[in-house]
């Protein structure tokens, strides 16, 4: 089965909202076993199973329960992608909004996005861009929403007004901020995550319509979903790579064997998308070291079975190498850092 994976742009659009809201960004990237280079990484998909842990680490690392609606008052607006531009370059909203559907997966691989028009004055747009389990947490789609909003309102110049929005997941508390923040009622515990708004906003004409740039932006977009395809058989192999490495048979044959595939066309799609195999396994066992180093109490003993290597000096040398620190020194300094904030 596919790994679904997240565009790094919604990573980054997260992470602009943390660093305006005064976040410690740097507590919450030793964590995750990640860092600002890692977010710079061209063509960067996430793994969307992992927003559960990136959730629980931003509301432990800030103690803040409403952590996702309150980030979403800081997420920048979403410019400078390809969705962007064929909303701006269709010639209504509305339009727009049917193009930019068909390459849903430039965002996320989760990614379930319908509008529902009825003849009605109002319409909804189904906006389930993540999996159950994420949605139900809450954070992911509260910041999401907002996220959404903020585009709609720059695409319409300013125009953009829900009426409604309806969340999956519970609220205990809070609804009514949630609801002055999005600027119209809200419910929760709903079938899924919608947003309602008026149907009349579907013809609001876009400015920048010019049918040659469309005919270009849409090229242009199904052009970059080609390149994904390319990209999915790196996510195919940081899956294997983790559930094989405590096993000691994480090798290229044995990886090529679990997809069914010749050993020599793994190589060729891994080097189509601009890697290798060496790179995926070592970037991976990084990210998971510096994870198992910064947020457990993992013995070095352990880690070095974890991350698949027979000798712990072979992973002393290679994180070293990873990270111009010893993996002592890397936790030392992990800790360091948490004290001092906690204080």
């Amino acid at each position: 089965m596919q790994e679904q994976r997240d565009s790094g742009v919604l990573f980054r659009l997260v992470y602009q909202a943390m660093q305006r809201a005064g976040v410690d960004t740097d507590a919450i990237f030793r964590r995750l076993g990640v860092d600002e280079n890692y977010l710079q990484r061209e063509n960067l998909r996430t793994p969307h199973a992992a927003q559960v842990l990136f959730w629980q680490v931003v509301e432990d690392v800030t103690g803040d329960p409403d952590i996702g609606l309150h980030l979403g008052l800081h997420v920048p607006t979403y410019k400078g992608q390809v969705l962007e531009y064929l909303f701006l370059s269709s010639p209504n909203f509305g339009d727009g909004l049917r193009r930019a559907k068909n390459y849903q997966r430039l965002l996320t691989d989760a990614a379930d996005l319908e509008l529902h028009e009825d003849g009605s004055e109002e319409c909804y747009l189904v906006l389930n861009a993540a999996a159950e389990e994420i949605r139900r947490i809450g954070h992911f789609s509260e910041c999401f929403v907002q996220g959404v909003l903020t585009f709609f309102d720059s695409v319409t110049d300013g125009e953009f007004r829900p009426t409604a929005v309806h969340f999956e997941h519970e609220r205990a508390q809070g609804q009514d901020r949630v609801a002055e923040i999005l600027g119209c009622p809200v419910s929760f515990g709903q079938e899924d995550t919608r947003l309602y708004f008026p149907a009349s906003l579907l013809e609001h004409p876009s400015p920048h319509h010019e049918p040659g740039l469309l005919a270009l932006h849409e090229r242009f977009a199904s052009e970059q979903v080609a390149e994904l395809e390319k990209q999915d058989i790196v996510g195919d192999v940081e899956r294997l790579v983790a559930e094989q490495l405590d096993s000691g048979e994480v090798t290229l044959d044995a990886v090529a064997t679990r997809l069914n595939m010749k050993p020599r066309t793994l190589r060729t799609r891994l080097t189509e998308a601009n890697t290798s195999f060496n790179q995926v396994v070592s970037q991976f066992r990084y990210r998971l070291a510096c994870r198992l180093l910064a947020a457990t109490d993992e013995s070095i003993d352990e880690i070095v079975y974890l991350t698949g290597f027979s000798e712990p000096s072979t992973f002393y040398r290679a994180f070293k190498r990873w990270s111009g620190m010893t993996p002592i020194e890397y936790r030392r300094r992990s800790a360091e850092h948490d004290e001092e904030m906690a204080s």
